[in-house]
């Protein structure tokens, strides 16, 4: 296909009406669906700052921020950033620093075998999409080979497929009106890819098409549902009497890794796919469950309900329950049956981080990503046995999972949600585990759990044990809420937490801090987030997303929405969390026009970082595109990789 001419960036408003529109159903534009009265976490925190005998406003924050700044010296300058920062810019292309270098390793459309089709642009089918890399890639996640040693620079790499942007999939796209073989592309476009990848030579990686390893996990693909809530009268719909069986895992966000070497993959907002709720009666009780996660009440953005009945609730009212979850997957079976965990919770999950109590219990960390929604743990009744990898298997379907609620004093509770306990109660609408499950976000309002600004990822520092949570952004929250220790009447560029935990991942009670507040420190508006630092040094940064940590402690931020805050191209920024330099935000890289970066992932000699460019040129179209990355055509969603093309190969020095 020839080059083709790219107009300039187009306006931010465009780009963002995009993003909501195919990414969460354009609920940015809408009120929010939580009608609790739960304090959020903008009360808590103005609270938490105007009780420290502090200077107030933005300098308060600053000194929340130096916090723990000579925690962990020695490790912090091991792992020293010394990398030249870049600049934000609007470029089609992917930016790192002198000394640098990045590729792509696999792009929407490649061949996952030898023999499978070729992608040729406007030709797309869906037997031949069921064969190639999917669409807008997020979480990425290396799995070594073989059977996940420890070492090497061979492995399968894991990426999911959040959503689809079909005006820039098929020429001739009428929204609002698609075509049967259209949405047909597009479920085999979703899900998940597992692929075999080889480092050749000092950085790059490439894929291996034909390897046996090399699997699409797809929007018609069996799963079975697990745990708790599997086989209730939730579940069971007019194909699946048991239910236990559903086809397709959809708005696979964020992700996690699990200590026995599986995938855990995030259903995030899948309540985009449904619709035409008001032709179920306001006296059902599954009306006001679907109403609680923004089930449309008329046609879906999308349309499929109009093709495949089960996404249409007058017709499959059940069907809808069967999404929201954590998917479990085998990566290294590529006959494996992927498991929804019913255990974990149904709301739209963004990350699930696993770590292993002291005592051998998994615990899992999850966001639900939605204005005003909550942070939430698992915690595992059995115990991990790294002896046998496959005793683990069934350890996420039985446990206890717990909602945050943040106190103005620097504490927090984690709140259990068990049937029975509290306001948990066949009075409130729950008989059993299972009514708990499926209606999550109903029983965290009723236990009182803190509202946040859309909590993305949940990760733990490897070095100071510590979890981080990202909170992307919450437009929504009113001016007048503002007051001198919270003076951002609206969060546009979001923050992050550092949550300790009182002594082991399992437990019930943490205290918590600000560790970042972003945005641009020229902007006075912002608020100062600089922890001390020169504001002239530091790169601005808005919209947090996805995080990752060095060995050093180190964390590396990818970002979604800098087009709109800043009308700048999205990146990833490194920034220490111990010793001097705490807070020091440095960006590393620019992502092409239109893209978020998603799922920054190491691998174990620290020597490369892959990351996924989803969405290039949303806010464009065919005909007047805002990127061509990155063939110099039709954009195209990527992973890629990053190194050091000369000197130490550590990433960030």
């Amino acid at each position: 296909m020839a080059r083709r001419a790219v107009l300039p960036l187009s306006p931010a408003l465009a780009a963002w009406l995009a993003k909501c529109q195919w990414a969460c159903g354009s609920k940015c534009f809408t009120e929010p669906v939580n009608p609790s009265e739960n304090p959020t976490f903008e009360n808590v925190l103005a609270q938490r700052l105007s009780r420290r005998d502090l200077l107030g406003g933005a300098a308060a924050v600053a000194l929340v921020l130096a916090v723990g700044r000579h925690e962990s010296a020695e490790a912090s300058q091991r792992g020293r950033l010394t990398f030249r920062p870049i600049t934000l810019n609007t470029r089609d292309e992917v930016t790192v620093p002198e000394g640098y270098a990045s590729g792509v390793v696999i792009r929407w459309g490649d061949p996952l075998q030898s023999w499978g089709p070729e992608f040729r642009f406007g030709e797309q089918s869906p037997e031949r999409q069921a064969q190639q890399f999917g669409y807008n890639c997020d979480f990425v996640g290396l799995f070594l080979l073989p059977g996940g040693a420890a070492s090497g620079s061979r492995g399968l790499l894991a990426v999911n497929h959040e959503y689809t942007n079909p005006e820039l999939m098929f020429p001739g796209y009428r929204e609002g009106d698609p075509e049967a073989w259209q949405v047909a592309v597009e479920l085999e476009a979703h899900g998940v890819t597992i692929v075999e990848v080889l480092q050749r030579g000092r950085g790059q990686w490439h894929y291996l098409p034909g390897s046996s390893y090399n699997r699409r996990i797809t929007g018609t693909t069996r799963c079975e549902l697990t745990g708790p809530a599997a086989g209730s009268d939730w579940m069971k719909t007019s194909t699946d009497s048991t239910g236990t069986v559903v086809y397709g895992t959809l708005n696979n966000c964020a992700g996690g890794k699990t200590p026995w070497g599986t995938l855990l993959t995030c259903e995030e907002n899948f309540h985009q796919y449904f619709g035409n709720l008001s032709a179920l009666s306001s006296t059902d009780p599954r009306y006001t469950v679907h109403q609680r996660y923004g089930i449309p009440s008329g046609a879906s953005e999308r349309r499929w309900e109009r093709f495949d009945r089960r996404f249409d609730v007058s017709k499959e009212p059940n069907e809808p329950f069967r999404f929201g979850w954590v998917v479990e997957i085998d990566p290294y079976d590529p006959t494996f049956v992927p498991k929804k965990r019913t255990a974990l919770g149904r709301f739209k999950h963004e990350a699930a981080t696993v770590v292993i109590a002291r005592d051998g219990r998994a615990v899992v960390y999850s966001g639900d990503d939605e204005r005003f929604e909550y942070i939430y743990k698992f915690v595992s009744e059995g115990r991990y046995n790294p002896r046998d990898r496959r005793a683990n298997f069934s350890l996420l379907d039985s446990g206890t999972l717990y909602v945050a609620r943040f106190n103005a004093d620097g504490t927090g509770e984690w709140l259990p949600l068990v049937h029975g306990q509290g306001p948990l109660t066949e009075a409130n609408g729950f008989r059993s585990q299972a009514d708990v499950l499926v209606n999550t976000r109903r029983a965290a309002d009723l236990l009182g759990a803190t509202k946040m600004d859309r909590p993305e990822d949940i990760e733990t520092n490897p070095v100071n044990g510590r979890v981080y949570i990202v909170c992307t952004n919450n437009a929504r929250r009113k001016w007048n809420q503002i007051d001198p220790a919270n003076p951002r009447g609206d969060n546009r560029h979001g923050h992050i937490i550092e949550l300790i935990e009182n002594g082991d991942a399992a437990a019930t009670r943490f205290r918590w801090e600000i560790f970042l507040l972003c945005g641009d420190p020229a902007n006075p508006d912002d608020g100062v987030f600089a922890a001390g630092f020169d504001p002239s040094l530091i790169s601005p940064i808005s919209c947090p997303d996805n995080i990752t940590f060095d060995a050093w402690g180190n964390m590396w931020i990818a970002t979604d929405g800098q087009p709109g805050t800043f009308r700048r191209n999205d990146g990833i920024y490194a920034v220490p969390t111990s010793g001097n330099e705490r807070g020091f935000v440095r960006m590393f890289l620019s992502g092409p026009r239109g893209c978020e970066i998603c799922g920054p992932e190491f691998a174990p000699d620290f020597h490369t970082l892959f990351c996924a460019i989803q969405h290039p040129g949303e806010g464009g179209t065919l005909s007047a595109p805002l990127s061509s990355w990155p063939d110099g055509t039709v954009p195209r969603p990527s992973v890629i990789v990053v190194w050091k093309d000369r000197g130490d190969p550590r990433i960030g020095s």
